[in-house]
């Protein structure tokens, strides 16, 4: 077997599943502290540090969307930067070119990425493992070349992009359209988290598991595989496509260069880092993603990629399972110290 297909293995082993008790609990209690610190952070923070803080948002609901596909349906993609940037541009044309508000563009964006990873879900059904993660690999490859054609060039501005209009604060309240723009992601953010947890709970969600778990058995106890697969990728897709919207609306320009196939790797690395198939690790994913390459930037901007790596390297060494395993251990080691 190859060091690939190990690697894909290893990410649906039960061994690296929490006790459904246990693990319900802990994200409970640790999405509650972070939700807490989360409301507070901008009174404290510049206003670079919270656009900052607003792209960890925007990034886990990306590897959040990421981790139902994989976690929940047993499916591996690295073509989510297609549907990012399919979001960001559905979100930006809107805006830009119709004049629509930009809250009414993220349901918009979900639906059109909805769509397209539902059709996209149809041809994948032939494919698996490694074979579907290089299908998906050469949709985000094609998709920042799509976006660059001359047909497409009056609405998504070609290779120049679109500059997308930040929104200001409603009601005239007294804060800046950063910490504006920041409240807004984590009241979507809780929207779509809460919703992907009852979803997971579902019957859809049990259906999806079934099949992650064994296909063969699912199908035989009467669940619809083919439809249950491409209802993973669409929704997978629609819930990118949100964060895709965000995205624009936050940096405030899309452009084919900014969704390349970096893009989805670092998606797919975000997932790995925060634990596969735990909801609450996306944000922590999302976090490393976002800070840890500008950390390796400040120790030397020669070397910047290589001391990122080394860390990389570091964190999977030491904590295999991810953020899931680090909370496990504390959750475990609290208990002890309670109980003494």
């Amino acid at each position: 077997m190859s060091t690939v297909q190990e690697t894909f293995a290893t990410t649906k082993s039960p061994s690296t599943e929490l006790p459904a008790g246990k693990s319900n609990a802990l994200g409970r209690n640790l999405s509650l502290l972070i939700l807490l610190v989360m409301l507070v952070v901008p009174l404290f923070v510049r206003n670079f540090v919270i656009f900052q803080i607003t792209m960890v948002l925007i990034y886990g609901i990306a590897v959040l969307a990421l981790n139902i596909l994989t976690g929940g349906s047993g499916q591996f993609s690295l073509g989510q930067s297609a549907f990012y940037a399919l979001g960001a541009y559905t979100s930006g044309i809107l805006m830009e070119h119709l004049g629509v508000n930009y809250a009414l563009t993220l349901p918009v964006a979900g639906m059109v990425c909805f769509a397209a990873g539902f059709l996209f879900g149809f041809p994948a059904l032939r494919l698996s493992g490694i074979y579907l993660a290089l299908a998906t690999f050469a949709l985000a490859v094609a998709m920042p070349q799509l976006l660059k054609l001359g047909i497409f060039e009056h609405w998504t501005g070609g290779v120049q992009g679109l500059v997308v209009t930040k929104p200001d604060a409603p009601f005239d309240l007294p804060i800046s359209q950063d910490a504006w723009l920041y409240y807004f992601t984590l009241a979507v953010t809780l929207v779509i988290y809460i919703t992907s947890i009852f979803l997971l709970k579902s019957r859809s969600g049990r259906a999806m598991m079934a099949i992650r778990d064994n296909e063969i058995a699912a199908s035989a106890m009467g669940v619809d595989v083919s439809l249950y697969k491409t209802l993973a990728f669409g929704i997978s897709a629609g819930i990118t496509g949100i964060a895709g919207g965000l995205g624009a609306i936050a940096v405030q320009f899309v452009a084919p260069d900014s969704y390349t196939i970096q893009l989805a790797i670092a998606l797919f690395l975000g997932m790995v880092v925060g634990g596969v198939g735990w909801l609450p690790g996306s944000f922590a994913g999302a976090a490393f993603i976002v800070f840890v390459p500008n950390l390796a930037e400040e120790i030397s901007k020669g070397l910047s990629g290589a001391f990122f790596g080394v860390l990389l390297l570091v964190v999977i060494y030491l904590v295999p399972h991810g953020a899931k395993q680090v909370a496990t251990f504390a959750e475990s080691l609290i208990d002890k110290l309670r109980k003494t």
